[in-house]
């Protein structure tokens, strides 16, 4: 593309999504089109020859932006908020332009050596231990993968050489996690190999964290039946509930046996910025890595989680692997070697972007005002007696459900009273089963959130339950 027309398209793109941003309020959350309409509205085929730019642009006015659901909306509440900042935004497409691709030190130096300088930055403002060394992927899916490859190469069992089929010498190995933990868990599981056999889900008690006694008692259980402990992992504020489990006691268990101890803050980690909410983390000093997703609650663009392990050169060892075409001499890192991606690209350059422009006492702010606002949403289920809190609410999260009286069927009443109000555009909630009820989900975390939203879902609640019991 001239550069004329760069620039004269770039300030269009730039202006337009400046609109956007400013009349978000106006949209509804989730997309209204029919499934397939987008894809019957494309061409079947790609274009033979180049289409002037203006028609690109005016098909994503037209075809693009209503087939959108708006996650930066103040009024998604229906999962973790990825919670974009426009400075973000302008990181990322800085990072597009230079399109590094940070495999060796030499090609991407800014990559390579501004992360390290951010995730300390991130490390000192959460409260982490010192020394930790910290690595970026792209969810906390693939982060939390590689964590538990970690686990299963320091149990010394060369599976890395060897692999596991076709090995009678191998027992099975275990992982435990509360039931309450996240999905992701059991995936890895089933891509590392271990198998979801592997996979040991203890109990929660009634604040839905996982039972530390249960635990310690399924680890001896396995170890008598010939099976080998390979790690654990403890939450900090879980998808269904944001409950927090024990990980002070959770790392004691793990020391006194030497199995690796994980713990997945990928959605709570931001809030530990907040120093009043650092104790939900005591005994974190245990862990032999962590994850934390700043794309979740620290107002950067998706997609960036961070890996903090303890032992950087067990990371290595468990996945680097050098062809001759990328041996390189010198003292310098090179990210390749510390996971299954061989190019990474220039994340850091949009959490450093945030960190600049709002400081650490200006996202400690706003996260503290959406646990405010959180808390505003709770008061008002409180003093309602058709509803109902169904959860602790550590963090922004609110679990909680409409409880009117002469309903026998609250499971059925509160899925319709979702449905009803996702379909009216005006905000988006969602549910999880507790204790086998159906719970209604409110998260707070849209950088651009206000009490007026918090009061619009409330009052679109109430007039919904009025219309459907």
């Amino acid at each position: 593309m001239p550069f004329d027309q760069f620039r004269r398209f770039g300030g269009e793109v730039v202006e337009r999504l400046a609109r956007y941003f400013e009349e978000m309020e106006t949209l509804p959350v989730l997309s209204q089109i029919e499934p397939g309409s987008l894809k019957e509205a494309l061409p079947i085929s790609p274009p033979e020859t180049g289409e002037d730019f203006s028609d690109v642009l005016r098909d994503v006015e037209d075809l693009i932006f209503p087939a959108v659901t708006h996650w930066n909306h103040p009024n998604f509440h229906g999962l973790f908020s990825t919670s974009s900042s426009s400075v973000g935004v302008f990181a990322d497409m800085f990072a597009s332009a230079f399109d590094m691709k940070a495999m060796l030190w030499r090609t991407a130096p800014a990559s390579t050596e501004l992360d390290e300088v951010v995730l300390e930055w991130l490390s000192q403002m959460s409260g982490l231990p010192e020394g930790l060394k910290g690595i970026i992927y792209d969810t906390a899916s693939v982060s939390t993968l590689h964590a538990i490859a970690m686990a299963r190469e320091q149990l010394g069992l060369d599976i890395r050489e060897k692999g596991m089929s076709g090995r009678p010498d191998l027992p099975l190995l275990r992982v435990y996690c509360s039931e309450h933990t996240h999905s992701s868990i059991e995936k890895a599981l089933i891509t590392l190999g271990l198998g979801q056999r592997s996979l040991v889900k203890i109990p929660a008690d009634e604040k839905f964290k996982v039972r530390t006694d249960l635990l310690a008692e399924a680890i001896e259980r396995d170890i008598a039946e010939g099976y080998l402990p390979c790690c654990v992992i403890a939450t900090v504020g879980t998808t269904s509930t944001t409950s927090v489990d024990d990980v002070k006691t959770i790392g004691r268990i793990c020391s006194e046996r030497g199995i690796f101890f994980h713990v997945d803050m990928a959605y709570a980690g931001s809030a530990m910025i907040v120093p009043e909410l650092r104790h939900h983390i005591e005994g974190i000093e245990t862990a032999d890595s962590i994850v934390t997703n700043p794309h979740k609650w620290l107002f950067t663009p998706f997609d960036l989680s961070v890996l903090y392990v303890k032992d950087i050169e067990l990371l290595k060892k468990t996945f680097s692997l050098v062809p001759e075409y990328l041996t390189v001499g010198g003292n310098v890192e090179n990210q390749m070697d510390y996971g299954i991606q061989l190019g990474r690209r220039f994340r850091s350059m949009k959490l450093w972007f945030v960190m600049r422009y709002f400081g650490r006492q200006g996202m400690v702010s706003r996260i503290r005002e959406h646990c405010r606002l959180a808390q505003l949403f709770v008061s008002k289920v409180e003093e309602s007696a058709g509803f109902e809190l169904m959860a602790d609410v550590p963090f922004a999260l609110v679990c909680f459900r409409a409880c009117p009286e002469g309903i026998e069927d609250l499971d059925e009443l509160n899925e319709r009273l979702m449905n009803a109000v996702n379909e009216t555009g005006e905000a988006y909630i969602s549910h999880t089963k507790l204790n086998g009820e159906f719970v209604l989900r409110l998260s707070v975390g849209s950088i651009r959130v206000e009490d007026r939203h918090i009061e619009k879902v409330w009052a679109l609640l109430n007039e919904t339950l009025n219309q459907i019991s």
